[in-house]
């Protein structure tokens, strides 16, 4: 743990001891091992956890005297622990804000009384104790550089003194450390390992690690990746590292091979633009004249950039003095002369000054440097440019040539020979890649979007005729964002004339198909401008020539929105710029032209909350389902699609219902051969069937079976939704038969072999709900498909272990043999007991429910106690989340029945939190808590300990419960502890 912080952990400030852990995926690996380390200390050695520290480990906590339960003493704000060292002394002190602690074992009660707070806590203690193991052995033991005799420093002591047990233990607890250590230095080169592939492929792999990075192992430990040396012509050389966490200025690595050379000097940047523009003025000037400076050329440089080598640690030296005027000389290897350079220090100067080159021929365009500095939310990503092979000139067809000579009549032309030219080559195919190509190959693009900047409106408008429909290619869309096209694009919008107006739009739709065309239009103003377009619509059907022009405005301006609204920060723009109402009012258009580009845009936002809730207040569910009846499959499909995203809420699936719209999508279920409608239609059919009112008319409208049918040759999009209706479908006892005849169990069945995880999520749920019906089970045990949900347990997503889980819970429930079923799998009750150890609360919800049906088997129930289901259900005990509550204590008071499991709980610390589950507000946690409790009370220790927690007056209250149940469980409980008060009092005065 000390070499781990030393060399792997990432510091604010890396030498001073006050520094503080940066937020970094290598640190928070390390907290995370260093937690699950600490947590199961004191449960797998208890002897070393019991070990009194040479000096308390001390830091600034979060918790409070209100956290802490039995075996502390507390006054008031303070806390001391019943458990004491040799003088009597309290192993943990709580003074708040400060905590002091004394062994490891109050280490591992600390981070589970934090809860959700853990990691916080272990956070703070490092930060506080940089060298723990100092503190815990004694300063003897301080984390060093160098060969570790700690150990050999023990077993001195063992020789030497009378206290060998004391020191055995000690030896074995700086061999666990250790071994932490490794593991941790172990698994950070992973992490860092992992950051590697994201960056471009070098060209050299002189000096290459296996991972990817050129810098010394002793330093890939700290996210380091590679050294640069560039020399600015108007600063001192900058001696720079380039690591996972950002670049920033080292200590002189490459004129020095000392240690502290690698220190970092400066902030840290996240790319080697922004440091640059940080230290040099110079280039600052320059790079901010760069407008059509962007991320491929960055990529482009970070590849040669990378291809730097890093010496070992020992050549360090032997590298500076092959700079010029240096001393000596290297022969280079061949890899340095096959690319024709002397060494690699003449490499790097070469790479520097193709950077330069490379600023000085970048073409003018869009601002570069928002590229670089804004951070997005977006999680979509950009979409990738095909890249075009050279072709040879007598593959291009002779439109290639005629374009190229129209460009160069629009270069030089007057205007007449402008529009002339424009006019002319309108006439061309515009939707053939080899006309669009051509205009950008001869520099036609600079020329049509400076037409743009004109005070010709003729001009204008022909050159966004042409931009309309070239643009459609990645290539070209790209292109006229780099030549800042956008900018000009968004600017025309405030134009008077409304052809220029809804041309702009057009073109601004399909431009921004990627993230950064869609950044521009909202950085210079374009989501107001665009939403303002939608307010120019007449009401009427019938419309003048005029009105015709308002309509096409609106629907341009729709359709760029539409295309904008794929980012997250676009759709927040949208709703403050007041699109929302103006979309409900364009969703009542009778121009079906009009719709599409609107339902589009509303189903794009409709993933925020705010807008699902603005399309229920603005009536627009009603126009929604209204479309669905319309002919035309696009605006359909979209309206759907609309409705899958909003069903999400109630109130949205009871407008649906109360509109009719729920035969309608029935009805669309026919349309199977266009899967894009398919899918949107089954998975508004989905959403909608989790209102159980919404079932019974899906029963009425035969839906069922036609989900069934579309259980197989699905797109998995399509399978995902069809499976997810009929699981919400199979909650009503009628529509688990009607599964069953149509059919449906074994394609379900076949289902669960899949690799999906949202579909294995869906299917185990069907699957599970299919199964509480006695001759669906059979036909499920025959089809094996309690072993392929069991097996879906060892699945790495939590989402699918939980659902195969509650699956598996009437699977057992409704077997015939269940419990020599359950025995039949290899390996299976040690697996699923084994899940008692996650972290995600559904998944241990789920597993202490499967575990208490299980548990009904006395065979089984012998095996799971040998497996250590008794102490793990007991760790889990403390918690507040009412759904593991109830299957938790539903879990202990099946594994009561089983030889001394109840007497175990109680040493384990397993009742006292149970009485709490009393006052839950959940009735269902009462009911399953009794139980427990009754179960437990059969152990006079345990009676006890009921009694001293209150547990009597909770109880009482629950013996009048109208709950049969509960009643009988807490007057039970309630007899066993007077028993034992009777056999006391009896034993005490005869």
């Amino acid at each position: 743990m000390g070499v781990a912080l030393t060399r792997a952990a990432q510091w604010t400030t890396a030498s001073s001891g006050t520094g503080k852990l940066e937020i970094t995926p290598v640190n928070e690996s390390l907290l995370k091992e260093i937690l699950q380390f600490v947590e199961q200390f004191s449960s797998r050695h208890p002897q070393e956890a019991r070990l009194v520290f040479k000096e308390p480990l001390q830091w600034t906590t979060s918790l409070e005297a209100s956290d802490f339960k039995t075996e502390y003493d507390i006054s008031g704000p303070a806390v001391k622990s019943q458990e004491t060292d040799r003088d009597g002394h309290p192993m943990l002190q709580l003074t708040p804000p400060s905590i002091s602690v004394h062994s490891f074992s109050q280490l591992s009660k600390i981070v589970q009384l934090a809860t959700d707070k853990k990691l916080k806590e272990v956070r703070a203690c490092l930060e506080a104790n940089r060298d723990p193991i100092a503190k815990m052995l004694g300063p003897s033991f301080a984390t060093v550089e160098g060969e570790d005799s700690s150990v050999l420093r023990l077993l001195e002591e063992v020789k030497e003194g009378d206290q060998a047990k004391e020191t055995e233990i000690k030896v074995k607890l700086i061999i666990l450390l250790q071994q932490l250590d490794t593991q941790l230095l172990s698994n950070s080169l992973k992490q860092i390992s992992q950051w590697v592939p994201f960056l471009p492929p070098p060209h050299s792999v002189y000096y290459e690690f296996t991972n990817g990075c050129r810098t010394p192992p002793w330093r890939q430990v700290h996210g380091e990746i590679c050294y640069l040396v560039i020399k600015p012509c108007d600063t001192q050389p900058l001696h720079i590292t380039c690591s996972t966490a950002g670049v920033f200025l080292n200590g002189g690595i490459w004129q020095e091979g000392e240690e502290n050379a690698y220190d970092r000097t400066s902030d840290v940047y996240r790319d080697l633009v922004t440091l640059l523009k940080s230290k040099s003025p110079h280039f600052a000037e320059n790079i901010n004249k760069q407008v059509g400076f962007h991320v491929k050329q960055v990529a482009g440089f970070l590849r040669v950039i990378f291809a730097l080598p890093i010496t070992p640690r020992s050549s360090i030296q032997q590298l500076v003095q092959n700079k010029p005027g240096g001393k000596k000389k290297l022969e280079p290897s061949l890899k340095w002369k096959n690319l024709g350079l002397a060494s690699p220090y003449e490499y790097m100067l070469i790479v520097i000054s193709c950077w330069v080159l490379l600023l000085s021929k970048t073409p003018g365009g869009v601002g570069g440097a928002d590229d670089f500095s804004e951070s997005s939310s977006e999680s979509e990503e950009d979409e990738e440019q095909p890249e075009r092979r050279t072709e040879s000139n007598t593959d291009l067809p002779s439109e290639y040539w005629q374009i190229q000579k129209l460009v160069k009549y629009l270069k030089g032309g007057n205007q007449t020979a402008t529009v002339i030219a424009l006019c002319s080559m309108r006439d061309f195919n515009l939707a053939q890649e080899t006309c669009q190509l051509a205009i950008r190959d001869v520099g036609g693009l600079e020329v049509l979007i400076n037409l743009l900047d004109t005070e010709e409106i003729k001009c204008k408008i022909g050159s966004l005729k042409i931009l309309k429909e070239i643009s459609r290619n990645s290539q070209i869309r790209r292109a006229i964002a780099d030549l800042g096209g956008l900018q000009t694009m968004v600017k025309i919008l405030d134009s008077p004339d409304k052809d220029l107006k809804y041309l702009a739009a057009e073109t601004i739709a399909n431009v921004a198909k990627f993230r950064r065309a869609r950044r521009t239009v909202r950085q210079h103003g374009g989501i107001k401008r665009l939403v303002e377009l939608l307010d120019c619509v007449p009401d009427s059907a019938a419309l003048t020539e005029e009105q015709e022009k308002d309509v096409e405005v609106a629907r341009c301006g729709a359709l760029a929105l539409w295309s904008c609204s794929k980012s997250t920060r676009n759709k927040e723009a949208i709703r403050k710029a007041g699109g929302i109402p103006l979309l409900a009012r364009l969703l009542k258009s009778p121009h079906e032209n009009m719709l599409i580009p609107v339902v589009g845009t509303l189903q794009e936002c409709a993933s925020e909350r705010s807008y699902r809730i603005a399309i229920q207040t603005e009536g627009m569910i009603e126009d929604l389902v209204k479309n669905l009846n319309c002919d035309n499959h696009e605006l359909q499909m979209h309206c759907a699609s609309a409705i899958f995203k909003c069903a999400e809420d109630k109130r949205t699936r009871d407008l649906v219902r109360q509109c009719e719209g729920l035969q309608p999508l029935v009805t669309l279920l026919s349309q199977a051969d266009n899967k894009q409608l398919l899918a949107a239609t089954t998975g508004a059919i989905w959403k909608c069937s989790i209102s159980m009112e919404n079932v019974a008319k899906f029963q009425d409208y035969k839906a069922l079976e036609t989900l069934v049918g579309l259980l197989t040759d699905q797109p998995e999009e399509v399978l995902v939704n069809v499976v997810g209706a009929l699981g919400e479908g199979a909650q009503k006892p009628a529509n688990r038969a009607t599964i069953r005849k149509c059919g449906g169990i074994q394609p379900l069945v076949n289902l669960l072999t899949g690799t999906n995880q949202a579909l294995l999520v869906n299917v185990t749920k069907a699957v599970g709900a299919c199964a509480t019906e006695l001759e669906n089970m059979t036909i499920i045990d025959r089809l094996d498909g309690v072993r392929l949900l069991w097996s879906l347990l060892k699945n790495p997503n939590p989402d699918v272990q939980a659902s195969a889980a509650w699956a598996i819970c009437p699977c057992i429930e409704n077997a015939k043999d269940s419990g020599e079923m359950v025995r039949s799998f290899v390996g299976g009750l040690e697996l699923i007991v084994n899940l008692l150890k996650s972290t995600n609360k559904e998944v241990l919800a789920s597993v202490c429910a499967a575990i208490a049906k299980i548990a009904k088997d006395e065979e089984n129930l012998a095996v799971i106690t040998d497996h250590g289901v008794v102490p793990m259900l007991a760790k889990l005990t403390n918690t507040t989340d009412d759904k593991l509550r109830r299957h938790l204590a539903e879990a202990i008071a099946r594994c009561c029945m089983w030889g001394s499991n109840r007497v175990l709980f109680g040493e384990a610390g397993a009742v006292a939190p149970l009485v709490r589950y009393l006052k839950s507000k959940d009735t269902s946690v009462h009911q399953a808590t009794a139980q427990a409790l009754f179960q437990l009370s059969k152990d006079p220790n345990n009676c006890i300990t009921m009694h001293d927690n209150g547990v009597v007056k909770l109880l009482l209250g629950m013996m009048g419960s109208t709950d049969e149940v509960l009643q009988e469980a807490a007057a039970g409980c309630v007899a066993n502890i007077r028993r034992l008060a009777l056999a006391n009092e009896k034993a005490r005065y005869g």
